[in-house]
This record gives C-alpha cells, sequence and structure tokens, in this order.
C-alpha cells in the first residue's frame, strides 16, 4: 500500500510505505533538523582531527576520524533512507527521530573521549540510542505492512540489533584488536541493507534521497566555512598574521565554493535505477562528506601552522587541505559528473585537477592558495567545455563542470 503524501503529525497513523514516483516529494523540517544536529558530532570529530593533526599524531588522527565519521555517516545515511520510504510525520514518529537525534549528541559529547584515551563508552552508548530507534521505526513498518514487505523491515531490525550487540561487544575487547573489530562490524553494518532489500525493495524516492544527500554536503561545506572562519578570527586576534592568513582565507573560499559547484553540477537522480547503483552511490559518499568536512579541518590546521600553534611542517599543513580537496573532486567525479561528462577533455577536467591541487601542496606558504586557485580554474573550464557542446546545455546542471 502506498500513500501521497504523510499525513498531517498528531495521533499515530498506520505507517504505509510512500509513493516511489510521488510528486514534488521534498526534504521535511525534521529532516533539516536532524541535519544540523548531526552536524554538531561532524564539528566534534573535525576539531578532535585538527588538534591531532597540528601536534603531529597523523596516523591516529586519521584513525580515530574515519571510525567516528563512519559511526555518524552511517546513522545518518539508514535514517535517511528510512524517511524516504516510510515518513509518515505523526507524533510517533517525530518522536522517535527526535530521539535519535539525542543520540548523536551523546555520541558526539563522547567523540573527545574516543579520540584522546581510546574510550568509546560515551560514543556507543550515543550510537546504540540511535539504531535502537530506528528498530523501533523498521518493527512499526513490518506492524503494518506484509509479505515481502514486512520480511524485509524485520530483517533490517533484526540486522540493525544484531550488529549494536557487537558495538556493544566491541568496547570490551583488549585495545590492540579493537580497530580489527571495528572493520569487522562495519562490514556487517554495510551488508544490512543489501541481505535486507534482497527479497523486495523499499519505496525510497531517488529524487528525493539525492537532495537529502545535497543537502547534508551543503551543511558539511558550511560547517568547513565557519571551523575556517573561526580559525582565522583567532589568528588575526592574536597574531599580525594578515600576510599568511589571507592567502590561506583566500584559497579556503575558492576551495569551498568550487566544491559546491562541482557536486551540484548534473542531475543525479535518474542513475539510482538499481540497488546496485543505488548502494555505490550512497555508500561512496562516505569519501564525500569525510573530506568535505576534512577540507574545514585540514584550513584550521593550515592557519594554526601559519601562525606558529601547530607543531608541523608547511609541507604537512599543507597537504592537510590538499589532501582532502583532491580525494573530494576524485570521488565526485567518480560517483557523479562522469555518467554526464562527453569526451575526452570533459572526463579528465576533475582527475586531472585532482592531481594539480595535490602537486599544490609543495608550494609552501602558497599552497592552499594555489589548490583554490585550481579548484576555481576548474569549474571555469568544465562551464566553457559545456557551453562548447550544444548536448551538454540542455537540461538541469546544464554549463556546470
Amino acid at each position: 500500500m502506498t500513500s501521497t503524501t504523510p499525513p498531517a503529525a498528531g495521533a499515530v497513523r498506520r505507517m504505509a510505505s510512500r509513493n516511489r514516483d510521488e510528486e514534488h516529494r521534498a526534504a521535511t523540517p525534521l529532516e533539516l533538523f536532524f541535519d544540523l544536529c548531526f552536524v554538531v558530532a561532524v564539528a566534534q570529530a573535525g576539531a578532535r582531527l585538527v588538534h591531532a593533526l597540528a601536534e603531529g599524531h597523523v596516523a591516529t588522527g586519521l584513525l580515530g576520524y574515519t571510525l567516528v565519521f563512519f559511526a555518524i555517516w552511517w546513522a545518518w545515511m539508514n535514517f535517511t533512507w528510512f524517511a524516504s520510504a516510510y515518513d509518515t510525520d505523526d507524533a510517533l514518529y517525530r518522536v522517535v527521530t527526535l530521539v535519535q537525534i539525542a543520540g548523536v549528541l551523546v555520541m558526539a559529547a563522547g567523540i573527545p573521549q574516543a579520540f584522546d584515551d581510546n574510550n568509546w563508552t560515551v560514543c556507543v552508548i550515543g550510537y546504540v540510542v540511535m539504531r535502537l530507534a530506528l528498530t523501533s521505526q523498521w518493527l512499526r513498518a513490518a506492524h503494518a505492512t506484509t509479505g515481502p514487505e514486512r520480511r524485509t523491515a524485520r530483517l533490517y531490525a533484526a540486522g540493525v540489533t544484531v550488529c549494536q550487540l557487537l558495538w556493544i561487544g566491541v568496547l570490551f575487547v583488549p585495545d590492540g584488536v579493537r580497530v580489527w573489530c571495528f572493520l569487522a562490524v562495519a562490514l556487517a553494518e554495510l551488508s544490512v541493507p543489501a541481505l535486507a532489500e534482497s527479497g523486495y525493495k523499499t519505496s525510497w524516492h531517488p529524487h528525493h534521497i539525492v537532495e537529502r544527500y545535497g543537502l547534508l554536503t551543503i551543511i558539511v561545506l558550511g560547517e568547513s566555512v565557519a571551523a575556517a572562519t573561526v580559525a582565522v578570527q583567532e589568528g588575526f586576534t592574536e597574531h599580525d598574521g594578515l600576510a599568511h592568513l589571507l592567502p590561506i582565507a583566500g584559497g579556503g573560499l575558492l576551495l569551498v565554493f568550487a566544491a559546491w559547484w562541482i557536486y551540484f553540477a548534473a542531475p543525479v537522480a535518474d542513475r539510482l535505477t538499481s540497488m546496485r547503483a543505488s548502494l555505490t552511490w550512497g555508500y561512496g559518499h562516505l569519501l564525500i562528506f569525510g573530506s568535505a568536512a576534512a577540507i574545514g579541518a585540514g584550513l584550521e590546521v593550515a592557519v594554526e601552522q601559519s601562525i606558529g600553534k601547530a607543531h608541523i611542517s608547511t609541507l604537512a599543513a599543507s597537504a592537510a587541505v590538499t589532501v582532502p580537496a583532491a580525494l573530494y573532486l576524485l570521488t565526485v567525479w567518480l560517483l557523479h559528473s562522469r555518467h554526464s561528462k562527453r569526451g575526452t577533455a570533459q572526463q579528465l577536467v576533475l582527475p586531472v585537477s585532482a592531481l594539480a591541487v595535490l602537486a599544490c601542496t609543495f608550494a609552501g606558504q602558497w599552497a592552499v592558495l594555489a589548490a583554490g586557485l585550481v579548484a576555481a580554474l576548474t569549474v571555469a573550464l568544465g562551464v566553457t567545455l559545456s557551453a562548447r557542446d550544444p548536448a551538454s546545455r540542455q537540461g538541469p546542471g546544464a554549463q556546470l563542470p
């Protein structure tokens, strides 16, 4: 059974699946609120990454950032795809979603302990709160459906529950093997959607999903701008570092502006036609979101190094910006842009740009500005090449790189 629009919030409703072809399916205020609260955890992860990189603890910082960001991204993604298929927007649905938000705030509070002391207890507690709330949503969907759809909902509920028990178990393993246990449980988490939807595909809405991912990308990029702004402000307050900070600020803005432009280069929803394509696209965004947030952390590190607060070389500080920026460009090309490019020249723009951004690492104190200029030229070149191809000027996203 499907319904074209969700009922107004109020009394508890039957959780019927949404129509996959529903018109005007847009993100709701609750979903936007959910995203903003999740970015609190992203900001915490970014702050600890800055601290680790500034102290020269690159391997430890990157590992902790990856582990934390996976948990944040995975909880967000699971809610997003569930909401696309079953959002009733009634009172019970709203309350359970708010519980998930509370869970991510608990997890955010535990991020410093996880990074500094390898103590993941608070993070796991917050994560379990989020996931148990999601489990209740799947059980509610199972109660309201029949046949293969009910089986899928039950498989989701069972898979999420088992994984949460495994996460709790990870807390009790020795530190030396904890990373490997984390990897094993993460793979188990990633397998749940493929297994649950093997017999029945939930009715998520492609255009709604693409909008949700795009909105989180915007919010994460905005967080990068905010983080870099605070760092530059601190530099102006404590040091007379105008000559050093302006190139970083200018280059950082160009990078973030270009990152936004390039992400929204072409429509993607029409490509999400199979489970394989959807999982590849959805899972691949771990690198997009993670690298976008890391750009902001890298800009903070570059600022701290330029004013003498970071105990690392100029080369290392530059790499903190250029490496995630290059990864972002390459991942966006793999997931988005390459499917809408025509001809070798258009296909090579982003991969070559990623290599050029990496090369900017060796530009000394001008590295961030050089990377920003490369990103801006990438956008300009993409627009120019699209304008020369009549077929590229048709439809949404025309004349974008």
